[in-house]
């Protein structure tokens, strides 16, 4: 006989029944922030930065165009239902917060579509360590006026958690609608555009910013909490217009968002790979703005609370028939009352 021989009442119809119960409960109780974190980095919807190529319908739902006066100049990305997290350097003067909104649900500017929302924005918050261009910490949260709806074409992308870690070499994504050179704009209908770019270790990264410096400027320094990717023959890279939107990197079966785009020297420049922020250096700071967000932990499907959808099998030893029997009663008269 196994050793959960003695939990057999966990077969069949009343294993179902205990599922259902269960899943039904936390489907009614769960709060925004738990929708957030079983909706992150999963786009539904699977069918010109410089050298990319033109997203599709749906593929990056977090990706928002922040906008000044109805003209987008930065990128950003939503993270949860009320959130964007984009570049402190987009915001010079937080005090005007009635002259901004936030496009989402776009692919392309010129056409927003019926899937476009504009959302008004109620406040900014910078980086108080942030001290201008090209410094470590430039990264702003905004809050928008009221919580906007999830939808095939709207979803945040998860945040990571400290203990998730980008190795060197990783293939990840960045999305924007920035220039497709140094001296073009993206043309009409300005669709959002997508690149795949590997990461590049810090010391290799520093090395290459000190190759060709210009007489009497002293090397661009890779800071801890900036990451680096791109190519070191140049030739793709994000541009003006795509600061503040997201890298985001492919763990396991969901989108994490790696970095925010922050500065490069010119765009897709030899030696001059893109640089970003590294969002896991500033996780306390996320912390303390945003205190219900739930951040994405290293492991398969592992997170700061559990998604009620990916239940797991009991293991052999861990089934203790007097509690699941108590716990499926508990959750019977929960359910009751709702």
């Amino acid at each position: 006989m196994p050793a959960w021989g003695t939990c057999a009442f966990l077969k069949g119809p009343l294993l179902i029944q205990s599922v259902w119960l269960i899943t039904l409960f936390f489907s009614f109780s769960g709060t925004q922030g738990g929708e957030a974190l079983n909706a992150c980095g999963r786009p539904r919807m699977l069918n010109r930065m410089v050298g990319g190529q033109n997203a599709l319908e749906g593929e990056w739902p977090w990706q928002v165009s922040i906008q000044r006066n109805g003209s987008h100049f930065c990128g950003g990305s939503l993270i949860t239902d009320r959130w964007v997290l984009t570049a402190a350097h987009c915001f010079s003067n937080t005090s005007e917060t009635p002259l901004y909104q936030v496009l989402l649900g776009v692919l392309q500017l010129a056409r927003p579509g019926p899937h476009a929302v504009y959302a008004r924005v109620k406040r900014v918050e910078s980086n108080p360590q942030y001290q201008g261009m090209a410094s470590s910490a430039d990264v702003a949260l905004v809050e928008l006026e009221a919580p906007v709806t999830f939808t095939n074409y709207i979803l945040p992308v998860c945040v990571p958690d400290p203990s998730v870690v980008f190795e060197t070499g990783m293939n990840c994504w960045v999305t924007g609608w920035g220039s497709p050179s140094e001296q073009d704009s993206l043309p009409k209908p300005r669709t959002l555009q997508k690149l795949a770019v590997p990461i590049i270790s810090t010391p290799k990264c520093n090395l290459l910013y000190s190759k060709g410096a210009e007489s009497g400027f002293q090397p661009r320094t890779i800071k801890d909490d900036m990451l680096c990717a791109g190519f070191a023959e140049g030739k793709k890279d994000a541009c003006k217009g795509d600061s503040g939107g997201p890298l985001v990197c492919l763990v396991g079966q969901m989108w994490l968002q790696a970095g925010v785009i922050s500065w490069g020297e010119g765009c897709a420049r030899r030696n001059r790979p893109g640089v970003y922020i590294r969002l896991t250096s500033h996780h306390d700071w996320i912390h303390r703005i945003i205190p219900e967000l739930q951040f994405q932990r290293a492991g398969p499907g592992s997170a700061q609370k559990r998604d009620p959808r990916n239940l797991q099998p009991l293991g052999r030893n861990s089934a203790r028939c007097p509690a699941a029997r108590a716990a499926l009663l508990v959750l019977a008269a929960l359910i009751a009352l709702l």
